[in-house]
């Protein structure tokens, strides 16, 4: 295991073009490392960037938390894509771009530490920028992955510690709503992002249990990757996906974690 960078809260990684592209919550930027930590700021994002992903023209897409919107960067310029206020009902976060450019965008569903947790929606904006809703009642949609055929989306939901899968449409309505995976115990994982392997298999960040977990369909674990802090997000980048980056973190509380860069990009050799 390899530290490449510090930060304040690393979320929403993307292997592109031989760099991961990551997102730091409280430093407000967006990032691009090479496998040895080289760094390049792409974007500045003042509402908290969170979830990324890549058009198929190269166009990065940014989720901007606090305001609720899709960023566009065409040619280092930074521009709005989408409104999602009037469909959101907690910070956005996690994204998925499918191959057509249309984005899948999660949100908490209420105020973290504020309110009682309710369910969220999950929001399809096409790649014109038109949002609708594609799924609800979701516990804390986050990390989400698409089967290779295209047909098939899976949505790692935190408090449901579960992982759901839906059947996908040409213009990405979803349907045929299933349970991929359930963690059950008090020792259950709690699914923030997660990572399609080659195999099928699935690589997950569990929030509450400080490691990055394989696990295949219906919730066998297939190995454990385990770290000091917590894993709130996973990647698969490098040469024939052979490197696992980890986004960890001591917390992420928002007044603690802003305090000092003390969150890790780890990578580790598969």
């Amino acid at each position: 295991m390899r530290t490449i960078a510090n930060g304040y809260f690393f979320e929403g990684p993307r292997w592109h073009d031989g760099r991961f592209y990551v997102s730091d919550f409280f430093a407000n930027t967006v990032s691009a490392y090479t496998l040895d930590g080289d760094a390049e700021l792409i974007a500045t994002v003042p509402q908290r960037p969170s979830g990324l992903g890549f058009m198929p023209n190269g166009d990065l897409l940014i989720a901007s938390m606090r305001d609720r919107k899709l960023l566009r960067v065409h040619d280092g310029a930074v521009a709005e894509h989408a409104d999602l206020s009037a469909i959101a009902t907690g910070d956005v976060n996690d994204m998925l771009v499918d191959a057509r450019g249309g984005a899948y965008v999660g949100n908490f569903g209420f105020d973290l530490g504020v309110e009682p947790a309710r369910a969220a929606c999950l929001a399809y904006v096409d790649p014109a920028g038109a949002a609708r809703v594609v799924a609800d009642d979701l516990w804390f949609p986050n990390g989400m992955a698409l089967l290779p055929d295209g047909m098939t989306l899976l949505v790692a939901e935190t408090i449901g510690k579960r992982i759901s899968s839906f059947a996908v449409a040409p213009d990405g309505t979803l349907s045929r709503r299933a349970v991929w995976a359930a963690f059950e115990g008090s020792a259950a994982i709690r699914p923030d992002g997660i990572a399609l392997a080659p195999d099928g298999r699935l690589w997950v960040a569990d929030a509450g249990g400080s490691r990055a977990v394989l696990v295949a369909e219906g919730g066998r674990v297939v190995r454990t990757v385990a770290v000091e802090d917590g894993v709130f997000a996973v990647a698969l980048g490098g040469k024939a996906e052979s490197t696992l980056l980890l986004c960890a973190a001591p917390t992420y509380d928002a007044a603690t974690a802003a305090s000092s860069p003390r969150a890790r990009l780890l990578t580790v050799p598969l």
